[in-house]
């Protein structure tokens, strides 16, 4: 942590400084060393302050169960595996977990790798387009072709299950049996403290209100006041940019993550970055961009 690099920084500059004794000290002792270290102090704070408050985006929980396959060699699936997949919710913080209810000698370790993975990297993107979080996902269908080959060849894979099959049928799968789990947008909440002149009360639980705060506690002491409570972490960055003009440069808030909440109103969404595997024929169509391309450059350089 760089807290405690700048506080052995620190040391060391008093340890370097007794040990060349007076006459070689440098200017002004060990204080470039101890200027050094407390800056280095300060950049932690703010960075630790930052990555505390970074926790701004949705997520998606799982409402319900859901489940889907696909068979290999049976429509509508054009991936030589076999696939089923299903989703249920877990407890809040849990993340995500993916078990097996099949024989884990029933086709290739490498395969059910390609399966996990690949269900983690779908549920980056749920059907909001939120990462999905606090789910039990459980593969309970498996399987594959075994490796054949046509004349002399050592493998061909028109004929013979591969992991890039697997990781090509798995969001498809994972996607429907997610929509029919259903999933709940939530928001990411954070707990404040406010500390503030007590003659600004009256505009502060104005402001909170508007932003959609909910204060908890309220403590006057003389003339100076504390509020505590939640606020969605969203509205954060407005509240310190609002505070300076409602407490005349007084006022101090300390926020900090808390939980996760259900999203109140409009759902927010987040645009797709992925194959979208929600819509089929999109997205089988963009898997088949890239063989296309290189076909087509094949066919220009005469190969």
């Amino acid at each position: 942590m760089i807290w405690l690099f700048a506080a052995l920084l620190v040391i060391w500059g008093n340890v370097v400084s007794s040990a060349l004794g007076a006459s070689a000290r440098l200017p002004g002792g060990s204080w470039p060393f101890v200027v050094a270290g407390l800056i280095l102090v300060g950049i932690s704070l703010g960075i630790e302050r930052v990555l505390a408050e970074m926790r701004f985006e949705p997520v998606e929980r799982p409402i319900g169960i859901g489940a889907a396959d696909e068979r290999l060699r049976k429509a509508p699936n054009p991936f030589l595996a076999t696939v089923g997949l299903r989703i249920e919710p877990a407890a809040a913080g849990s993340g995500v977990e993916f078990q097996l209810k099949v024989e884990l000698g029933s086709m290739p370790l490498a395969f059910f790798r390609a399966v996990e993975d690949t269900v983690r990297e779908t549920l980056r993107q749920g059907i909001y387009g939120w990462e999905v979080t606090d789910c039990t996902v459980t593969m309970t269908h498996s399987g594959f072709l075994a490796r054949h080959s046509l004349g002399h060849a050592r493998f061909t894979k028109s004929i013979s299950s591969t992991g890039e099959d697997f990781r090509k049928l798995t969001p498809l799968v994972l996607m429907s049996a997610l929509k029919q789990a259903r999933t709940v947008v939530c928001e990411p909440i954070h707990r404040f403290r406010l500390d503030a002149p007590a003659d600004t009360l009256s505009q502060l639980l104005s402001a909170l209100t508007r932003l959609h705060a909910v204060t908890k506690t309220q403590v006057t002491q003389n003339a100076s006041l504390t509020l505590t409570g939640d606020i969605p972490a969203a509205r954060v960055h407005e509240l310190r940019q609002r505070l300076p003009g409602l407490t005349r440069g007084e006022g101090v808030v300390e926020c900090t993550f808390d939980r996760y909440e259900p999203v109140s109103g409009t759902i927010p969404t987040r645009p797709r970055s992925d194959n979208n595997p929600l819509n089929r024929d999109e997205y089988l169509l963009r898997l088949a961009r890239p063989a296309n391309y290189a076909a087509n450059q094949r066919r220009e350089t005469g190969d």
